[in-house]
């Protein structure tokens, strides 16, 4: 799976192991092109993209999250693979700390590893 932290003026990327237990975080897309996604899906052989959907801590949804929507709804059009969204509630938040303690990643793909984390463990087990 491939998970993305979509913004306007990068897209951070994140892919899962076979197994589905490990998130590693990629090289972010700068500017975020569905093309440019596309190509990262075929060269990491992604099965289903998640995109984050930021939300408010009470659950609302901003600007951002239309974009967020708009931009895997363009992903849906182009790509043969599944598209859906995913809160990535704190993932932000998460990026800096794993930066702060050493992490190597941008912190777009840092929060697109840790929203793919958070989704992988929320469906572990289904099939």
């Amino acid at each position: 799976m491939l998970a993305l932290d979509y913004g306007t003026a990068r897209c951070g990327c994140a892919i899962s192991d076979p197994t589905g237990t490990l998130a590693r975080p990629l090289e972010a897309v700068e500017p975020p092109d569905p093309a440019a996604i596309a190509e990262v899906v075929a060269a990491q052989g992604a099965d289903r993209v998640i995109v984050g959907l930021p939300t408010t801590l009470s659950g609302e949804e901003g600007e951002q999250a239309k974009l967020s929507r708009a931009f895997a709804a363009e992903l849906t059009q182009l790509l043969d693979v599944p598209v859906e969204t995913y809160d990535e509630r704190l993932t932000t938040r998460m990026a800096e700390r794993s930066a702060r303690e050493g992490a190597r990643a941008d912190r777009d793909s840092l929060a697109a590893a840790h929203l793919l984390e958070s989704y992988l463990a929320r469906h572990q087990g289904e099939a």
